[in-house]
């Protein structure tokens, strides 16, 4: 990767999909920071000796545990435009919600049965990008094509405020600050990333950089002090991110693959005697699952290994199984242009494929687990979305 110099300027500023609560994030905050300083070497994720976590989970392969007894429901208020984005709310089992390029995003309840769309969110002229929830699930933001973010109350569905992009550029994605909530990062076809304060509606002072392209995906460590950015020319850099002040000093930059699209970032923190590296999961139109360990506290990236799938250009995203630290084994989950949800053992040395659902007609854009992994989402290309039921053992 290569080293950028410090700008003296932006010495001492500071700078999820995941289903955590805030709590879990301070906690993980805390032990990471010893993360980076005495790591030695080895697995990425639980070991075998791992005999705590995997009374937790039970003695079931992750064959088993990632069996699937089929679809428990279909959302298609979004048919004919793609949903390149499902997420289920923070710490939540049956919240969901997906943004489509009709320009519209739908909150969804899976309980009490029926499935039903609680509400469609209205206001975006164009397609909406991408859309995050915040950690206590009040707030949603939302990207758009239309060069505006906005900020929704989830419980009524009111836009809060519509913020323009600083260079009126196209809005591809976003994600909130894990920690302080009240910033938000996006990324647009202008190159920029630009870290924004929802309740001021304007661009922080010194919180913006410039790529090497059309920046497509973002994701924070769990602390909040690292900030991964991918674009389309196939670099994904890495900033400190000044937990007082919200500026950005750029680190790192890799070329996963030279003009490869970096369509999906996914970062998981390990903190436990059972695994200690911090971890990254990468798509970048390379019909590979690309999994990278952060070597240092700057995020720096290294190769661990690849899973096959097909990706060669739609923004295909992945994630880990929220309930990857409590059992033998660790799980990732990746969409695919083969229309198939696919599920990889990161630790199994051969025949790394756990699982595959086959009912999009297709290419799987996005997916997203459940709190309790119980429940997962699946949307693709052609805006359906598909809610899948695990077998209770």
């Amino acid at each position: 990767m290569e080293d950028f110099e410090d700008d003296p300027r932006a010495l001492g500023a500071r700078g999820h999909r995941r289903s955590v609560s805030r709590g879990s994030y301070q906690l993980q905050a805390q032990m990471n920071r010893a993360v980076y300083e005495d790591r030695p070497p080895g697995s990425v994720v639980p070991t075998s000796a791992a005999e705590a976590s995997r009374a937790m989970a039970g003695d079931t392969s992750l064959s088993e545990n990632y069996a699937f007894a089929g679809m428990y429901h279909v959302f298609d208020q979004h048919v004919d435009e793609a949903v390149p984005r499902v997420r289920f709310a923070n710490d939540d089992r049956h919240r969901l919600a997906c943004c489509s390029l009709d320009g519209s995003i739908s909150l969804c309840q899976l309980v009490p049965a029926p499935p039903t769309v609680l509400r469609v969110l209205r206001g975006h002229t164009r397609g909406v990008s991408d859309f995050a929830w915040s950690l206590s699930n009040d707030i949603l933001v939302s990207t758009s094509l239309d060069a505006t973010m906005r900020i929704w109350a989830s419980e009524d569905g009111r836009c809060i405020r519509e913020i323009p992009d600083p260079d009126s550029a196209e809005l591809l994605c976003c994600t909130f600050q894990p920690v302080n909530n009240n910033l938000t990062v996006v990324g647009n076809a202008k190159h920029n990333v630009h870290v924004m304060n929802i309740s001021t509606g304007k661009k922080v002072k010194g919180g913006s950089s410039k790529l090497t392209g059309r920046v497509l995906a973002l994701s924070f460590d769990a602390p909040g002090r690292l900030l991964w950015a991918g674009d389309d020319r196939g670099s994904v850099f890495s900033f400190l991110f000044d937990m007082a002040t919200g500026k950005l000093t750029k680190a790192k930059r890799l070329v996963v693959h030279e003009g490869s699209p970096v369509t999906s970032i996914s970062a998981r923190s390990w903190v436990s005697r059972e695994a200690r590296d911090p971890s990254l999961l990468i798509n970048a139109c390379l019909s590979k699952l690309l999994l990278y360990r952060v070597v240092d506290n700057e995020g720096t990236l290294q190769l661990k290994r690849s899973f096959p799938i097909e990706q060669s250009s739609h923004p295909v995203r992945s994630i880990f199984c929220p309930l990857m630290s409590f059992r033998q084994g660790a799980c990732v989950v990746t969409g695919s242009e083969d229309m198939c949800v696919h599920f990889f053992d990161v630790e199994r040395a051969a025949k790394a494929a756990v699982n595959k659902l086959q009912g999009h007609s297709a290419p799987v854009l996005d997916v997203s687990f459940n709190c309790d992994e119980s429940l997962l989402a699946s949307s693709d290309a052609s805006g359906m979305v598909i809610v899948w039921r695990r077998e209770q053992k």
